[in-house]
């Protein structure tokens, strides 16, 4: 069952109860405003924009981007300089666009609990393996690059 577990399965699950919080909720929750519309839409595009970019500088490394998988490489540049985790950030803020997008900022309570889901899944138990695969290197890695922003 491990295919299954994977974070894009945790994505599309909250997105659909986003989904089902916009349209569930009640109007008075709804702010329905064009610049939300547009915020929403540039958080979607930067999501994306950096999983391709992150997506990208791990093939340039030859290291997989399945999470449970063994890392071949420790990758440090592009994207991953500025945060260690990359495509989650890029799930998460496709997450929060969407919310917008469909005009549920309750949903916006979803980007919380699907950081924590993802964290103790997947981040805590990538990082264990990079620990012991990569140690010293890894630790610096940790010290200058934060988890998220």
């Amino acid at each position: 069952m491990k295919w299954i577990d994977i974070p894009p399965v945790w994505l599309v699950l909250a997105l659909v109860m986003a989904w089902q919080i916009s349209v569930l909720q009640p109007q008075v929750l709804a702010i329905s405003h064009p610049a939300l519309d547009l915020l929403g839409g540039l958080l979607v595009g930067a999501g994306l924009v950096l999983m391709l970019l992150a997506v990208a500088e791990m093939r340039k490394r030859k290291t997989t981007v399945i999470p449970h998988m063994e890392a071949d490489a420790l990758v440090t540049t592009g994207v991953f300089s500025r945060s260690r985790n990359p495509i989650y950030l890029g799930d998460a803020l496709i997450l929060a666009g969407l919310a917008l997008r469909w005009d549920a900022p309750v949903a916006l309570l979803l980007v919380a609990l699907f950081v924590a889901t993802i964290t103790q899944r997947f981040i805590v138990p990538e990082e264990n393996r990079l620990r012991r695969k990569f140690r010293a290197d890894f630790a610096r890695y940790c010290e200058k690059t934060r988890r998220w922003l």
